[in-house]
């Protein structure tokens, strides 16, 4: 059956059916705390996780079988609960708490849209591909643009086009274009690439404009890695930019993040993260929205962050939700954390 709550935890088991089955151990986010090894009754494994303070929690078991020369384990979905989520990593399972609910624009009307592929060439080896969404309707004429790191999965996972197609048929944002620039080298670009920040902030917005004219000023979006780029694109000092949404970001500190430390890049991006973090001036005010999951190893960081954003200046808002480091936890925060910064941001465009 599938996973149930009880007073104050989360049942799950597993049938064997009569199979031969050595161990079977609940695989989800290390941050949950509680036991993973579930005990056997017959043929039935059962496990009883503290209740999370998660509104959902993913997960999968990892069963393992004696096989001719020893055993092998095999990680699968819960063969008694029918949902499931696409993550950035496969399939995984989902056990909804009480009270969840999907967001309500992902079933609201919208207005339809069109995508336009093209390439961003600047300082990196590789051009950087970029792909916008525009409303039809406005072919040619000048709209805001929020700019998307990990554009291709944060719209294939987190539904980030069809948030700003139902928005903009709703009336609560002004038509709008979505770029969403395609992580080719991400671990590279992603962790403070001083030629990935400028490819973007230089010569991406003018490339882009030349196909989508921009009005006003330009939101920069992204999450973990990504969402450290967004914070670090927007920092520069291009006027071009007025507004930066992070989610979950990867704001690697070394007296907060040993346990990334192995991290090809984590030396550039704690260094990328002190400067920021030592900054006691904004130079140029930003509006600045941030989200994290309250049980995730990145709320550490996140809470630093936010709190050094709005000493130097910058108008942050900074909000946990119950959820870990996934898109759908990102994709659910989109409303109302990103549409707040929108709508300040691109305030004067909508006028």
């Amino acid at each position: 059956m599938p996973p149930k709550l009880l007073d104050d935890h989360v049942r799950f088991r597993f049938d064997a059916g009569g199979a031969d089955v050595v161990s079977v151990v609940l695989d989800c986010d290390p941050a949950i705390p509680g036991p993973r090894e579930f005990a056997r009754v017959d043929d039935v494994w059962e496990l009883a996780l503290p209740r999370p303070g998660l509104a959902r929690l993913e997960y999968r078991f990892i069963v393992t079988r004696p096989v001719a020369d020893g055993i092998a384990a095999e990680t699968i979905l819960d063969p008694d609960n029918p949902v499931t989520v696409e993550t950035a990593f496969g399939s995984r399972s989902v056990m909804q708490m009480p009270g969840y609910a999907i967001p309500s624009w992902l079933e609201a009307p919208a207005v339809p849209g069109s995508f336009t592929p093209m390439a961003v060439e600047g300082e990196t080896a590789d051009d950087v591909p970029v792909t916008v969404w525009s409303p039809e309707g406005f072919e040619g004429q000048a709209l805001p643009l929020m700019f998307v790191n990990d554009g291709p999965e944060y719209d294939q996972l987190a539904s980030i086009t069809q948030f700003s197609a139902a928005k903009i048929a709703s009336g609560e944002l002004p038509p709008h274009r979505v770029a969403l620039a395609h992580p080719v080298l991400r671990d590279a670009w992603y962790s403070g690439s001083p030629s990935y920040l400028r490819t973007i902030a230089g010569q991406g917005f003018s490339r882009i404009a030349e196909r989508a004219p921009i009005r006003g000023r330009v939101v920069v979006v992204g999450a973990s890695l990504g969402g450290l780029t967004a914070l670090l694109v927007g920092l520069l000092d291009e006027d071009e930019i007025g507004g930066v949404f992070s989610q979950s970001g990867s704001f690697f500190h070394a007296e907060l993040d040993d346990q990334e430390s192995g991290f090809k890049y984590f030396g550039r991006i704690s260094r990328k993260v002190q400067e920021v973090l030592d900054t006691t001036q904004a130079a140029r005010p930003l509006r600045v929205g941030l989200t994290c999951g309250a049980l995730e190893e990145n709320a550490g960081n996140n809470r630093q962050m936010a709190a050094a954003l709005e000493r130097a200046g910058h108008d942050v808002t900074y909000a946990e939700v119950a959820d870990l480091h996934n898109y759908t936890a990102w994709r659910d925060a989109l409303d109302p954390h990103l549409v707040e910064v929108l709508r300040d941001v691109w305030a004067e465009a909508q006028g």
